[in-house]
């Protein structure tokens, strides 16, 4: 049996400051061609100069020797903690299956990198691997994390190979919760491609009910955070602190009867928060979709979702007072807000919620700008 073993050292070159991948793989000697088939694979570390990893595969069966701290995954991934330790920095190649019909990267894509990254950062400084940045007091009381709001901002969306580094970092919320915050660069020209920012709250995993933090909790968390506040989002009034309104019916467009896929549940035991975007876009008039492209998304999360729910989405061209609120929040970008004779930017409002009772799942507000002539 062979352990194959794929190194790239062109990406591991460019996509780390002075990375070094090197794989050996050892056969059998041909002096002695009767011994068991035995193939040693040797990893040195693309991330650190970490002790070496082994990993020997015999008969099908395979047993891993490792020297020093940390986990093989911990020693390939191409991220690590900043000089001060108080955030994180990973690079992440845009995959093939990561990218939609203009061949680069989904909303939905950027979303689950935002998490990814979030958790890596947890477990690098020594959190569980068996929940989301779970600490020890959480996992002791059954405590986690659940997203109450989310907002993302996308200035360039990443192309298919493309090389994006996300750098983020986690601060207090108050005594119910915590924020963690993004910026998203393109690796090989440094420019600013996103930011994001978010608020979680703490929730008891058997009772579903919401609970304060912690002073033991809030002492293991923020040792690892910014000692200043810190924000992705520094702009007075910008447009993360924008307050969703309720959409009210009757909706312009709508999808009825969503059903969560059993691949939307998570380690939590709910529909993970990423699907939600998915439901939201799927009510969002197609002429929209083929013209526009999302440049800013705001979720405010109001109820779990489970497995065995219905959801209907719904979706309305925000009205003109709303949108003239927005347009004096200054982004990034500065762009401006849909108004009758202006369609190079459109806002929408959304609503998911449970198809039986009609309760809110989600509010949502989305940003479109017209999409780039070819």
């Amino acid at each position: 049996m062979l352990l194959k073993v794929s190194c790239n050292a062109a990406v591991a070159a460019y996509a780390g400051d002075q990375i070094q991948a090197k794989c050996r793989v050892v056969g059998q000697s041909p002096s002695r061609p009767n011994l068991p088939r035995r193939h040693a694979v040797a990893f040195s570390s693309p991330v650190a100069k970490a002790p070496l990893v082994q990993a020997v595969v015999s008969e099908g069966r395979a047993s891993r020797v490792e020297s020093g701290p940390g986990g093989l995954a911990d020693r390939l991934r191409l991220g690590s903690l900043t000089e001060d330790g108080l955030s994180y920095k990973e690079k992440f190649i845009v995959r093939c299956y990561e990218v939609g019909i203009n061949k680069t990267a989904t909303v939905e894509t950027i979303a689950n990198l935002l998490q990814e990254v979030g958790c890596n950062h947890a477990q690098s400084v020594g959190y569980s691997t068996d929940g989301f940045a779970t600490t020890t007091t959480m996992r002791k009381l059954h405590l986690i994390w659940v997203t109450a709001r989310m907002h993302i901002e996308i200035y360039k969306y990443p192309a298919w190979s493309d090389v994006v580094e996300i750098e983020t970092w986690c601060q207090g919320e108050g005594r119910i919760g915590t924020r963690r915050d993004w910026i998203l660069k393109n690796y090989a020209t440094g420019q600013m491609i996103g930011r994001a920012t978010s608020k979680w709250v703490m929730m008891n995993q058997d009772t579903r009910r919401f609970q304060k933090v912690s002073d033991d909790v809030r002492a293991e968390h923020l040792i690892y955070a910014p000692r200043e506040l810190r924000l992705a989002f520094p702009e007075d009034n910008n447009r993360s602190l924008k307050k969703i309104s309720k959409l009210e019916d009757p909706a312009q467009h709508s999808k009825l009867g969503l059903v969560p896929r059993r691949a939307d549940l998570d380690m939590n035991q709910h529909v993970n928060n990423v699907a939600y975007i998915g439901w939201i876009l799927e009510s969002m008039p197609q002429e929209i979709m083929d013209t526009h492209e999302l440049q800013a998304i705001t979720l405010d999360y109001r109820r779990e979702c489970q497995h065995d729910d219905v959801v209907d989405s719904l979706t309305s061209l925000e009205s003109i007072e709303e949108s003239e609120a927005v347009s004096e929040l200054q982004g990034i970008n500065g762009s401006a807000t849909a108004t009758a004779n202006n369609q190079e930017h459109l806002n929408f409002q959304h609503l998911l919620r449970l198809s039986g009772d009609g309760l809110e799942i989600n509010r949502g507000r989305t940003e479109w700008r017209k999409k780039a002539a070819r």
